[in-house]
């Protein structure tokens, strides 16, 4: 049996109660189980630490992405993300049994659900950049999408059909606000930010910062020299995570400025050496 320390809980579905069957053999459970895969139905859902409404909220899943579900207890499902392998509790509320997969995905920063195929109807709640749907017609410059409801064709791209920057996907985000586990275009923490452009580029990412700092890119040799910067270069502090736009000027997500904002590098690295030490590494992609 393999030393459970191993193995990330925030990536592995595990608890000593239950885990899943694929990692019989690996780790300690009283019972092995197969997963549901149900789809989510809102425009984000939550995952959640704790199967508890006040609960720290880990990260978010977005419309249309796939959750494996290995229990459905009361209100709340455990299991762990398609999109990213993150473990933890969304509402049941939010999930449904998968229908149709997604043939596209939300190009824009975030777009318009309409009852009908009309600009003045009042809309849902937006979706946004990254949500997944099941386009099954079209009207005018509208698209039909699986499970009721009409989108802007423009604002979709085909599942397979990527955007080629992520820097410029990054800068659309300028100005939404902080909020701790979002990756939504409503509110984005650092990493989701990260994760949310890059992904839009087709370019798969883990979710928190010391998981990104560890798998993506390759790293420069030192993280002290600021003068080596250049577009595109992903800077990591202990818990945070920012991109250069340019050889001197980094965006990112963070909780000083409360939103996503542009700012010189070198003083970012002056302030945040403050609060979380200095620049643990320059990764380039």
């Amino acid at each position: 049996m393999t030393d459970e320390v191993h193995l990330d809980k925030r990536l592995n579905p595990y608890r000593p109660d239950l885990a899943a069957a694929y990692l019989r053999g690996e780790v300690e459970a009283d019972r092995y189980v197969e997963c549901e895969d149900l789809q989510v139905t809102a425009p984000h859902a939550p995952l959640l630490r704790r199967p508890e409404d006040t609960a720290p909220m880990d990260t978010e899943l977005l419309f249309g992405e796939h959750f494996r579900v290995y229990e459905t207890k009361g209100d709340w499902c455990w299991g762990q993300s398609a999109q990213d392998d993150y473990v933890g509790y969304v509402p049941a509320r939010f999930l449904a049994p998968v229908h149709k997969q997604p043939t596209h995905r939300v190009a824009a920063l975030r777009t318009f659900r309409y009852p009908e195929p009309d600009i003045k109807i009042r809309p849902a709640l937006p979706l946004s950049m990254n949500a997944k749907v099941a386009v099954i017609g079209a009207e005018g410059k509208f698209v039909e999408i699986e499970g009721g409801g009409y989108l802007v064709a423009s604002h979709l791209s085909p599942m397979d059909a990527y955007a080629s920057d992520f820097v410029s996907v990054a800068e659309e985000f300028l100005g939404v606000p902080y909020l701790w586990g979002g990756r939504d275009a409503r509110g984005v923490d650092c990493s989701g930010l990260v994760q949310m452009c890059l992904e839009r580029c087709g370019v798969a990412c883990l979710r928190d910062t010391d998981l990104q700092e560890a798998t993506l890119g390759q790293a420069l040799a030192d993280p002290r020299d600021l003068d080596v910067l250049k577009r595109g270069d992903l800077i990591f502090w202990r818990g945070h995570v920012g991109i250069m736009t340019d050889e001197t000027t980094l965006l990112h997500t963070n909780a000083t400025h409360m939103r996503t904002v542009k700012e010189p590098i070198a003083e970012a690295v002056l302030r945040i050496e403050k609060s979380d030490g200095p620049v643990t590494s320059i990764k380039r992609l």
